[in-house]
C-alpha cells in the first residue's frame, strides 16, 4: 500500500548563478583521470540533496553566505573541482586545473520543512527548482564540475543541493569533499582529511591483463523493459521488514548474509517479477556496487586516506527470468553473494585493463538492475553548523536516462525507526505490481504500511 505524495507546489526565487573560485591561488596544471573515472558509464551528472532544520543558535547567520565562503576556501585544497574537463587522444579525460570555479546559486523558497511532510522521502516536489539546471552547465567537457544551490526556507531551515560530474568522484569522494566544506564552515582552517589525487593507482597496467570475466560489460540491444517512461516511488525498510525477509531464507543463509545482500536479492527478484518478462529464458543481471576502499575488494596496500576519485566496480550476477522468479529467494541471494565475493583487488585491476584496451565500454543496461549502498557514505553527517541533515541522498530512483539504477539511503523516520529508504524507478504498471509483490511477501497490514511515500 502506498501513501500518495504531497501535491506541494511552491515558489523559488533564484539569484543569478555565479562562479565560486578558490579563495587563494592554486596550481595551474593538467591532471589525468583514472581508467575507472573516465569510463563511459561514469560520464553523467549525479544530484544529491540535503535538508536542514532551523538551528536557534545560528540566529543571524546566513547559511548561503557561510556555505559560499566555505566552498571557496575548500576549493583551495580540492582545486581540481574548480577546473574543467578536457578530452585527449582516444577519449582520455583530464582536468585542466584553471581555477575557473564551480557554479553556485543562492535561492529562497516560500515553503517550510513541515510542508514537505513528517517524513522526507524522494521523489521531492519541485526538485528542478531546488537544483536549477543552469543552461549550458550540464555537459561533460568544459563545464563546471560541481553545481551547488542553497535554498533558504521560510522556517529558517535550508536545502543544500549539489550536482557532481561523476567522472571526478564517487559517493565516498564527494562525501569527503562535503565534510571538508562543513568543517571549514564551522571554523576549521583546513580539512581534517586532506585530499589525495593519486589517480594513477587506478590506471591500466603495462601490459594490460584482463584476467576475469566481466558480465557487467557485455553488450546487448536495449528492450522495452530497459527503457520506459519513469514512475517514481520510495520504500522504507526498517528492522521489521528486514527480519521478515530473512525469515524467507534457510537458516545458514539468513545468518551469514548482510542486510545489503538480503535486501538486494529480494528487490532484484521483486522487480524482475513486476516487469513481467514474456520470455522466461531472458537473461537478467544484478550489478552490485563494490567499493575498492573496503573489505574483500580493498587494495594491499590500501588506497590512501583522502583519495576522492572513483574507486568501485560493479560485478554482475547473471541468471534467467524463469530461474530468478521461480526459485526460492536463497537462489538470488547466493548469486548476489557470489558476485560480490568475486570483486577483489585483481578484479579491479582487470576492470581497469579492460577499460584501457576495449574503449572504456558502457556497463550493460539491457536486462540489468544496479543497486548502490549509500548507508556508509556519511552524507547525513555533513554539518555546516545547523546540525546533521534530516535527509541526505538522491532525489529519486534512476539516474539521468538510466532508469535501472537504485540506491539504499540511510534514514530515521518520524517514529524513530532506523532503516533504509529505497527510491526506485519503474513503468507505472510495473510499479503497482512491484508494490503488490512487496506487500504480498511481507504481509504488511493496511494500518502499518511499509511503503511510506511517493508517487510522481
Amino acid at each position: 500500500m502506498a501513501v500518495q505524495s504531497s501535491s506541494l507546489v511552491f515558489q523559488v526565487k533564484r539569484y543569478p548563478p555565479e562562479l565560486v573560485a578558490p579563495a587563494n591561488p592554486t596550481p595551474r596544471e593538467v591532471k589525468l583521470l583514472s581508467d575507472i573515472d573516465d569510463q563511459k558509464g561514469m560520464r553523467y551528472n549525479i544530484p544529491l540533496v540535503l535538508f536542514y532544520h532551523h538551528e536557534p543558535s545560528k540566529a543571524g547567520k546566513d547559511p548561503v553566505d557561510v556555505i559560499r565562503q566555505a566552498l571557496s576556501k575548500t576549493l583551495v585544497f580540492y582545486y581540481p573541482f574548480a577546473g574543467r574537463l578536457r578530452e585527449g587522444p582516444n577519449g582520455k579525460l583530464m582536468v585542466d586545473c584553471n581555477g575557473e570555479g564551480v557554479m553556485f546559486i543562492e535561492a529562497d523558497a516560500n515553503v517550510t520543512l513541515d510542508q514537505f511532510g513528517k517524513d522526507l522521502y524522494p521523489p521531492f516536489p519541485c526538485f528542478d527548482e531546488l537544483l536549477y539546471n543552469v543552461p549550458g552547465s550540464d555537459g561533460m567537457i568544459n563545464c563546471p564540475l560541481l553545481l551547488i544551490q542553497v535554498t533558504r526556507l521560510k522556517c529558517n531551515g535550508f536545502i543544500f543541493a549539489i550536482r557532481l560530474n561523476h567522472t571526478m568522484s564517487d559517493g565516498s569522494g564527494i562525501s569527503q569533499f562535503m565534510k571538508a566544506m562543513a568543517e571549514i564552515a564551522c571554523g576549521a582552517s583546513k580539512p581534517s582529511i586532506l585530499p589525495v589525487w593519486n589517480r594513477e593507482l587506478l590506471c591500466a597496467r603495462n601490459p594490460p591483463k584482463i584476467t576475469c570475466i566481466h558480465h557487467e560489460y557485455e553488450q546487448l540491444p536495449l528492450d522495452n523493459k530497459s527503457t520506459f517512461i519513469p514512475h517514481h516511488r520510495s520504500f522504507f525498510f526498517g528492522p521489521t521488514e528486514i527480519a521478515a525477509i530473512r525469515s524467507l531464507l534457510p537458516h545458514y543463509l539468513a545468518q551469514s548474509a548482510t542486510s545489503f545482500e538480503v535486501l538486494t536479492a529480494f528487490l532484484w527478484r521483486c522487480r524482475t517479477t513486476a516487469l513481467q518478462w514474456v520470455n522466461p529464458n531472458q537473461e537478467v543481471r544484478l550489478l552490485c556496487i563494490v567499493n575498492a576502499r573496503f573489505g574483500n575488494c580493498s587494495f594491499n596496500p590500501p588506497l590512501p586516506e583522502g583519495f576522492y576519485g572513483n574507486a568501485f566496480v560493479y560485478p554482475a550476477a547473471v541468471t534467467t527470468v524463469g530461474k530468478l522468479c521461480n526459485q526460492p529467494l536463497g537462489y538470488a541471494l547466493e548469486l548476489v553473494k557470489k558476485a560480490k565475493n568475486e570483486a577483489n583487488e585483481e578484479y579491479v585491476h582487470s576492470v581497469i585493463d579492460l577499460m584501457g584496451t576495449k574503449g572504456r565500454p558502457y556497463f550493460i543496461r539491457a536486462g540489468s538492475f544496479m543497486i548502490s549502498d549509500l548507508t556508509k557514505a556519511g552524507f547525513r553527517d555533513v554539518n555546516f553548523g545547523w546540525g546533521k541533515a534530516l535527509y541526505a541522498g538522491l532525489d529519486k530512483g534512476g539516474l539521468g536516462d538510466i532508469p535501472g539504477v537504485s540506491f539504499f539511503v540511510p534514514y530515521t523516520n518520524s517514529k524513530g525507526e532506523q532503516g533504509r529508504v529505497f527510491p526506485i524507478c519503474l513503468p507505472e504498471e510495473a510499479m503497482e505490481k512491484f508494490e503488490k509483490e512487496l506487500d504480498g511477501v511481507l504481509k504488511i497490514k493496511v494500518n502499518n504500511p511499509m511503503i511510506l511515500v511517493s508517487n510522481l
